[in-house]
């Protein structure tokens, strides 16, 4: 599957039904080496102020991806677990 493949497909979390962004609105890190996927990192979403001073990401590892379909990528993550990272521009 090609990444453009990927583009505008909405990631839902098979955990709770929880929809967590559209990937195009997202990054991929991808393995240089051997060009496997390595996780999706969705931006999140909350306060617009705080969008410029404390920007956080949720980073979906490849392995938690169950299913590809037509329209919407079904992950399985546990809230309890999630990977959130700060970055800064």
């Amino acid at each position: 599957m090609r990444l453009t493949e990927l583009a505008g497909k909405e990631i839902v979390n098979i955990y709770d039904g929880a929809r967590l962004g559209i990937v195009g609105e997202s990054d991929v890190a991808i393995d240089i080496e051997t060009g496997q996927v390595q996780s999706i990192i969705l931006p999140r979403r909350g306060n617009p102020i705080s969008f410029w001073f404390d920007r956080q990401s949720l980073v979906i590892p490849w392995e938690a991806v169950r299913k590809i379909g037509s329209e919407v990528i079904i992950v399985d993550l546990d809230q309890a677990n999630l990977n959130l990272r700060r970055y800064s521009l």
